[in-house]
């Protein structure tokens, strides 16, 4: 359209850069990815994530999160878990999980299956989470080992992750 408004496409020429940017657009639909984190090798499955933890021994982190609504959620992720330093030390030592709760009807890409819905709402009772982001971390055996309601900087988080490492 803007190329016509400039007057440097005419006629049938506007159909085929539509056509173009019509496939261009569908593929970006097509492949995109699920969700913030989740798009980051970021597991959403607790039995699959629980298992990877205690074969690998590694800890379990899990982020409760709105991952498109929520504020605190998005900082977050952009801030912390999608920076080099923090995936570093995440390659090293943990299992990753989002626990996603998207806005109702509002979500990015899709709404979540049914199943997925439920698996996260019994683990948001299971760790008791009221608010977002909480993150959980455990061990191998599924044992609550720490647990951290809001923001956390990358600094401090990598601390923390580290002491249970350790100890």
């Amino acid at each position: 359209m803007l190329a016509r408004w400039c007057g440097l496409v005419q006629g049938d020429d506007v159909k085929k850069h539509r056509f173009v940017l019509f496939a261009v657009a569908a593929c970006f639909i097509l492949h995109a990815p699920a969700g913030g984190a989740a798009a980051a090798g970021w597991l959403d499955d607790y039995q699959k994530a629980q298992q990877e933890a205690k074969a690998s021994n590694k800890l379990l982190l899990l982020n409760f999160t709105g991952s498109d609504w929520c504020g605190w959620c998005i900082k977050l992720d952009k801030d912390v878990l999608s920076q080099a330093e923090f995936k570093d030390y995440a390659s090293k030592n943990l299992v990753l999980m989002e626990v996603d709760f998207p806005w109702p009807g509002r979500s990015r890409w899709q709404e979540q299956a049914a199943e997925l819905k439920k698996q996260n709402q019994e683990l948001a009772r299971q760790y008791d989470v009221h608010g977002f982001p909480t993150l959980v971390v455990l061990d191998g055996n599924g044992q609550k080992l720490w647990r951290f309601e809001g923001y956390l900087p990358g600094e401090a988080l990598i601390a923390q992750l580290e002491k249970l490492c350790k100890g």
